[in-house]
């Protein structure tokens, strides 16, 4: 991570000393929201009179206000305009208030990016656009986007990359390789999980090498998660059109005859996106003709080909563990 100069002496310059501005960059990127445990173990202090006027700064200069919850104890959120222009994050959604199970995941985030911080991060969204856009050439369509409505007399804005989870980038020989991640949350199952891959795939698709990287408090889904990244993502970029569809076909006729325990749920997904995919007349009579053995798999690679280019995808879940000070240390609050 190589933070501007100028981003920290403009820090600096609103009274924190070199440290605090390292942390307070960190934050204001990455998370918007911080917990105690964090910043000590950042500037490896102890909780007194350091830490004491560090808090009070940052709420006599109306920089941050504290947030209580009764499970997750007291949250910093940085949320001054002032602070974030100081390093050209004014626009960041960071600066908002948000519901504890958003900050819970932000904490996470945070959390991984102070016990990663020799990674090249994209840290933004104009940097992610550009280094897909500029970089690899993959046009803004293919980007994971969300459309937002103003009021009537305003155009709708697209944003990119709206979860904002790390991305950082690695070297495979001479080209560089981005890592994307995701954070598990508090829910208890793995459909936003779906969702998010599905808002990616259309850039995977675009791309010839990256790696994923999962990441949650317990490893509960992790079996789970591989296995649905491998049905959604892996499968998918490394067969062609044509395996595709023969795996459509082979599912819906499993359904179509009633043998529903045959079928993982990763089955189920894939069906329900194939549906889509594959849908008009055309497919309703390949699919027809297939059934009855009129059309053979043979027949459906020759109309269909496929592409001789395979993406390289390597997949790791790992816990993701609390960035705090060391053991014997005194526990603080969050």
């Amino acid at each position: 991570m190589n933070i501007a100069p100028v981003h920290l002496k403009a820090l600096q310059a609103l009274g924190y000393t070199e440290p605090e501005a390292r942390f307070l960059y960190i934050v204001a990127t990455h998370s918007g929201y911080f917990v105690a445990r964090q910043f000590l173990a950042f500037t490896h202090a102890h909780w007194g009179k350091r830490t004491t006027i560090f808090w009070d700064k940052l709420h006599s200069k109306r920089h941050a206000r504290t947030e209580c919850f009764p499970k997750s104890g007291t949250v910093y959120h940085l949320f001054s305009r002032r602070l974030y222009r100081q390093i050209d994050r004014e626009n960041i959604r960071n600066r908002r208030e948000h519901e504890i199970e958003y900050i819970q995941r932000r904490i996470g985030m945070l959390d991984f990016v102070l016990l990663n911080q020799e990674y090249q991060y994209l840290e933004t969204e104009p940097e992610k656009t550009s280094f897909f856009r500029d970089k690899l050439k993959v046009p803004n369509h293919f980007l994971p986007s969300k459309t937002y409505h103003g009021r009537k007399t305003s155009q709708p804005t697209v944003r990119y990359f709206v979860d904002k989870f790390p991305m950082f980038l690695g070297n495979d020989g001479s080209s560089p390789v981005v890592t994307f991640t995701y954070i598990h949350g508090s829910e208890a199952n793995l459909t936003e999980f779906v969702h998010h891959l599905e808002a990616y795939l259309a850039l995977f698709r675009q791309l010839s090498a990256f790696r994923f990287l999962y990441l949650a408090r317990v490893d509960s889904h992790f079996d789970k998660a591989k296995e649905l990244f491998h049905s959604l993502v892996t499968i998918p970029l490394g067969s062609d059109v044509s395996a595709e569809l023969l795996r459509y076909f082979q599912i819906r006729k499993t359904w179509d005859l009633s043998r529903y325990t045959s079928l993982t749920e990763a089955d189920l997904i894939f069906r329900n996106q194939a549906k889509t995919r594959f849908s008009g007349q055309r497919f309703e009579h390949l699919y027809r003709g297939w059934k009855v053995g009129r059309v053979t798999d043979s027949d459906i690679r020759a109309d269909f080909g496929g592409s001789k280019t395979h993406a390289t995808v390597h997949f790791t879940a790992e816990v993701l563990c609390r960035f705090a000070v060391p053991a014997q240390e005194p526990e603080l609050a969050g």
